[in-house]
Parts: structure tokens; C-alpha cells; sequence
């Protein structure tokens, strides 16, 4: 049996930890790579070396093929793992590494090549007669003439894309032209090359995908399908093994289907083979993804084997050590991506530091993350924090497991999408199984409505005692090193004559009365109506309590400015006492938004990508003035008023932060 001794992993974030995992348990050293922007992040500090390789720039660090085959003949690497993204499905990665001498954990370039092109994949499908949608190639030019043969809605996609970018629907002629545009510019910023085509959009469909492996012998073999029809923007953020859509047959002829498509391109290590599914269950050909898959822990939950593992096994050049026969799904996996975005605010990305980091802790749960409770979520990069994989016997005990994990996961600081998916567990159509692709398109309005509604039915009085009460005990604890007996006074912050608090919650302004106070009782009175409060429990980040004789909890955290995060009933709440002084006092100009009357910022950290105006053009309320890229999402900066530009701040691929005026106008 061939061995692999020491692997650098070429990627960042919960994959790189992922690998690293696998690889300790099996004995091989690991070398990690990063940005300085990464440097807090988990696989740096889990791996038994990690070097650095550039500042920021991907260009000159995930992506730099010459500084990570440098660093991994320094090291001594005899293997690199790839992970997904960056440089996975980069032919020319492979090439460098077999140049230098070291084991590409992979396929090889010719499967990628063919694969890796859209085009050149439907080609190559189309002639071993596996079924596919219809489709259209050509220039920019003979796209717009020819669109219209498949007729409309259309899907238009990147030729080199991948993971859900560059893709976008067209549903008119008139349409068409602007979407090329904006896709091929996608495409070459994503992909380095701008080549779209059209493909037949079909209404309503599934996405399932077949796992593979293969390896240098011609063996293939498939460890069963993967539902992931939940997606928004064409990102998959749900997934789910066995597929509750697949009959036995249509689950055998697709599993066929995808080892027949890699024994014909001789493909040697783990891959996808991704499918649409329309309601009759007739299923086409839609990509291959010649890489491990973001989703793949739900086929390892269901089928006990560590894709990861068999890899690196058949990357040393060893044979399959599985047989078809051998492979059987047990029980229901679920998979959810946990982002920083804001859905209330169409999925705005939400960059920045976390005050505080919790995860559930549930049996038959995993976690695959690459932060610690340290680490600043960083706009340079995919907004996800980490995928969140539950096991249980069926997929309705799992539906469960996953909505008790969701409630139980707590994050502060910034905003995140984890409301939004327990409501889509909880959704009658998820339960169902009545979705497609286009779920979160129809119904994310309903779902952030009634996310809205349920906060609104939390008593306000919940939150703001458990804050009151936190806030209280602690000053009691901090007083108490300087004198035996605090009184009501020293504990309830600096302006000590009155017998009251103001208070900041979200956007209201409230004050709160204290008519009583002992150590084990608290009577508020918050707008006329008084409460008895006793605490039960006071821990770091939590406070149980008791109101009115009803138990209570809340998880609670702090920014530098004293803004409190609590979390009541799976929702967080931003409560600020106004008499309790911050260590730092930030001034700013600019409105929450980043606005004010002569003054447009980005709404997060990232890189300049198109200029529409200068100075002196005159723009009305509305338009658009830049397009920043943060989180690997393109968005539009429009104008807050009619108004004339005085002077543009900033230039195409510079990076900006929030706080800087990126377009200032004419008084």
C-alpha cells in the first residue's frame, strides 16, 4: 500500500480545517498556507506548519501557483490538497505540481480540462447519450441572435463557473443583452475567463448530484445521490442525502448515469456529477465538478465513509478499496450553510467581529467551521461561516435535530442567516419535500415577514430584563473588589441620581424604572407595567431568570462601545444602557446607511469593480454610482439623493472600507 507522508493544504477556511483533520487522524503532517488577513483563522493555528504568503490580494496568495509549489518544496511535501474553489480545478495547478514532483490530490488535467469548461462538458456528455438540457454556444453577438431558438426563460451560465456564480436567469429578449454584460463580467472576474452560454431553463426543477470516486485503474464507483434544491442566487444552502425526491429506479439509473460519465473520462478521484430533475423525474446532465464538494459531509454522515480519506488513498496511487456492492445509505443527513448576511436586508454581507461564538452542543450533530470564537469574519471572502450536518434515523427526526441545533447556535456581533433557515426547516414545503430550485426566489419574502413577526411577538420586557439583570450582577461583581457592599447606586452605572435607566433597544429609546432592589429580587417598571425578577443563574454570556414566576433565559455579549447582543427565543435583540460610559466614542458624519447630504461610503469593506460616474455628472435618487465586490457578491452603491458629483474618491480594483467617503457631491 502506497502512503502519503506530509500534505500542504492550498486553500483557507473549513475546508483546510477539514483536510487537516483527516490527514492527522491518519498520521501525515500538514502544512497550511495564508494571507495576512487569515492569519487568526483556525487552519492556521491546526496545522503543524503554517506559512504566509502574501497580504490580501488572492492573486498573490490562494491563487499564486508559484509560491505554494515553493512552499511545499520547502517543506518537504510529498502530496497538496486542493480543497474547493481557488485553484482546485485549475489544470495548470496540476501541472505545476506534477512538475515539481508532488501528488496532486485530484484528478488529472485531462478530465479537469473537459470538465472544468461548461461547454466542452456538454460536448463530451452528449456523445455517451446521457440526457441534457438544450443549449447554445457561440459569441456574445450570435448568443443574442440565436437565444430565442430554445425559446425563453433561459438560463445563462460561465463557461468556467462554478459554485453557483455566474449564473443568471433571462426571461425576455429584451433582457438578454444587459445580462450577457454583467455575466461575462462575473465570469472573468470569478474565473478569469468571460465566456457565457445558454442553456434551456427548466421550470420548477430539482438539483440532485451523484458523488463518484475513481481512481488510476478505471474504477468508478458512486456513494449515492445528494438533494440540493434549496438555493438562493444559485448557491446551495440546504442539502440533504438520501434525496426525498428519487424513486429506487430514477436513484439507480442516475447512479449509473454518473459512474458511466466517469469511467468515459476516466476520472481518478472524488467528484460530482450534478443533475436537474423536472416534476415528471426526468433527469439531465447539468455539470461536473471535478473537486470535493462543500456538501459532502451528508454522503459521509449517511454512508460512513471519509471522502477525504479516499482521496489521499487513491491520490498515493492505490486502488479502490470499495466496491458498489459495499456502499449503502443508513438513515437522513441534513445540511445547512450558516452565512454573515443580513436576509431583512437582501443578504447583505455581514463582515466584522464576533462578540460572541456558540456552538450547540447535540449529539449526532457535526460542525465544520474554520473560525474560532476569535476569529473576524473577513469581507475578502465567501461570507460563510460554516455548515451545520445533522444525523438521524429519518428525515423527519433530522428536521428536527436541525431546527433544535439551529436555535441553539449563537452568534453576536454580526448578522447571519440563521433564522432564515430554521424557518425554512420549519416550512410546510421543506417538510413536504414541495420545493425546487426556485424556493427561497418565491417565498424568502414570506419567510423574512414572518421571521419579522415572530420577534414581534417576543414581550420586549424578556430581553431588557435579562439585560438589566446581567448588566446589574456584573457591575455587583466588579464593585465588590473595591468595597464589601455595593449599593443600588454603584450598581446601576454612572448617573447615580436618578432611580431610573435609559435605555437604547434597536431603535427606541425606553426608560426603565427601578422602584426595588435587593440581591435576589428586581421590580421594573418599563412602560408602566412593573415586573418581579429573580435571578436563577448568572454565567459568562448567560443569565437565567424568573419573571413574574416564569423561568427565562437569555445569552448575552458586549461590543467595545457597551452595545449589548441578546438572544430570547432564537432571535437577537441591541440593547445599550445610556448611563453606562463606553472606553471609546466613535464620531462619524455619516448616517447608519453610510449617508449623509454630501457623502456616499460603501455599506462594507471591499474592492472597487466598475465606476459609472465623475465629477460633474448630475445623478438622480437611485442610480448607481459604483459596484463593490465583498463576500464574493457584486453590489450596487446608488445615489441617496438627486444630486452632482463633486468628486469620485475612489478607482476601479481599489480596495475601500466602509468608513471612507468613496463619492462626494456638490453642497
Amino acid at each position: 500500500m502506497n502512503h502519503i507522508n506530509k500534505i500542504l493544504i492550498a486553500n483557507r477556511g473549513e475546508i483546510a480545517v477539514r483536510v487537516i483533520r483527516t490527514a492527522k487522524k491518519l498520521g501525515i503532517h500538514t502544512v497550511a498556507i495564508y494571507s495576512q488577513v487569515d492569519a487568526d483563522s483556525l487552519h492556521v493555528t491546526l496545522a503543524d506548519e503554517a506559512w504566509r504568503i502574501g497580504e490580501v490580494e488572492l492573486s498573490e496568495t490562494y491563487l499564486n501557483i508559484g509560491k505554494i509549489i515553493e512552499v511545499a518544496k520547502q517543506t518537504k511535501c510529498d502530496a497538496i490538497h486542493p480543497g474547493y474553489g481557488f485553484l482546485a480545478e485549475n489544470p495548470l495547478f496540476v501541472k505545476a505540481c506534477a512538475d515539481a514532483g508532488i501528488i496532486f490530490i485530484g484528478p488529472g488535467t485531462e478530465a479537469m480540462r473537459i470538465m472544468g469548461n461548461k461547454i466542452e462538458a456538454r460536448k463530451f456528455v452528449k456523445e455517451i447519450n446521457i440526457p441534457m438540457t438544450a443549449g447554445v454556444t457561440g459569441t456574445k453577438e450570435e448568443l443574442e441572435k440565436t437565444a430565442h431558438k430554445i425559446g425563453f426563460p433561459v438560463l445563462l451560465k460561465a463557461a468556467a463557473g462554478g459554485g453557483g456564480k455566474g449564473m443568471r436567469i433571462v426571461h425576455s429578449e429584451s433582457e438578454l443583452a444587459e445580462a450577457i454584460e454583467s455575466t461575462s463580467r462575473q465570469a472573468k472576474a470569478y474565473f478569469g475567463d468571460e465566456t457565457v452560454y445558454i442553456e434551456k431553463f427548466i421550470e420548477e426543477p430539482r438539483h440532485i448530484e451523484v458523488q463518484i470516486l475513481g481512481d488510476n485503474y478505471g474504477n468508478v464507483i458512486h456513494l449515492f445521490e445528494r438533494e440540493c434544491s434549496i438555493q438562493r442566487r444559485y448557491q446551495k444552502i440546504i442539502e440533504e442525502s438520501p434525496s426525498p425526491t428519487l424513486t429506487p429506479e430514477v436513484r439507480k439509473k442516475m447512479g449509473d448515469a454518473a459512474v458511466a460519465i466517469g469511467r468515459a473520462i476516466g476520472y481518478n478521484n472524488a467528484g460530482t456529477i450534478e443533475f436537474l430533475v423536472d416534476k415528471d423525474l426526468n433527469f439531465y446532465f447539468l455539470e461536473m465538478n471535478t473537486r470535493i464538494q462543500v456538501e459532502h459531509p451528508v454522503t459521509e454522515m449517511v454512508t460512513g465513509i471519509d471522502l477525504v480519506e479516499e482521496q489521499i488513498f487513491v491520490a498515493a496511487g492505490n486502488k479502490l478499496r470499495l466496491t458498489q456492492d459495499e456502499i449503502h445509505q443508513n438513515g437522513h443527513a441534513i445540511e445547512c450553510r450558516i452565512y454573515a448576511e443580513d436576509p431583512a436586508n437582501n443578504f447583505q454581507p455581514s463582515p466584522g467581529i464576533m462578540t460572541f461564538y456558540r456552538e450547540p452542543a447535540i449529539a449526532a450533530i457535526r460542525i465544520d467551521t474554520g473560525i474560532s470564537s476569535k476569529t473576524e469574519i473577513k469581507s475578502s471572502f465567501d461570507p460563510m461561516i460554516c455548515k451545520l450536518i445533522v444525523w438521524a434515523k429519518d428525515r423527519h427526526e433530522a428536521g428536527q435535530v436541525m431546527l433544535r441545533a439551529l436555535n441553539e447556535y449563537i452568534i453576536h456581533g454580526i448578522n447571519t442567516n440563521i433564522a432564515y433557515l430554521a424557518k425554512i426547516i420549519q416550512s410546510e414545503a421543506f417538510i413536504t419535500n414541495s420545493i425546487s430550485t426556485k424556493f427561497c426566489d418565491e417565498h424568502t419574502g414570506s419567510l423574512v415577514e414572518s421571521i419579522n413577526s415572530h420577534r414581534s411577538q417576543i414581550p420586549i420586557y424578556v430581553p431588557l430584563i435579562g439585560y438589566l439583570i446581567y448588566t446589574l450582577k456584573k457591575n455587583v461583581k466588579t464593585d465588590q473588589i473595591r468595597c464589601e457592599k455595593p449599593n443600588l447606586w454603584e450598581t446601576i452605572g454612572y448617573w447615580r441620581n436618578q432611580m431610573s435607566i435609559l435605555i437604547k433597544f434597536g431603535d427606541e429609546e425606553l426608560t426603565v424604572g427601578i422602584p426595588r432592589y435587593s440581591e435576589n429580587e428586581y421590580r421594573f417598571v418599563i412602560r408602566g407595567e412593573e415586573f418581579h425578577a429573580t435571578p436563577i443563574s448568572f454565567t459568562p454570556n448567560r443569565c437565567d431568570f424568573t419573571i413574574n414566576n416564569h423561568n427565562y433565559f437569555v445569552w448575552i455579549s458586549e461590543d467595545a462601545e457597551n452595545q449589548a447582543y441578546v438572544s430570547s427565543n432564537g432571535h437577537i435583540f441591541r440593547v445599550k444602557r445610556a448611563d453606562i460610559l463606553t472606553e471609546a466614542v466613535v464620531a462619524s458624519g455619516f448616517d447608519k446607511h453610510g449617508n449623509d447630504s454630501a457623502h456616499v461610503t460603501s455599506p462594507m469593506p471591499g474592492k472597487v469593480i466598475k465606476i459609472f460616474i465623475k465629477a460633474g455628472d448630475t445623478v438622480k435618487k437611485g442610480n448607481a454610482l459604483l459596484i463593490i465586490e465583498a463576500m464574493k457578491m457584486e453590489n450596487v452603491i446608488v445615489s441617496p439623493r438627486d444630486a452632482v458629483v463633486k468628486e469620485v474618491n475612489v478607482k476601479v480594483n481599489e480596495r475601500v472600507e466602509s468608513s471612507r467617503a468613496a463619492v462626494t457631491f456638490e453642497e
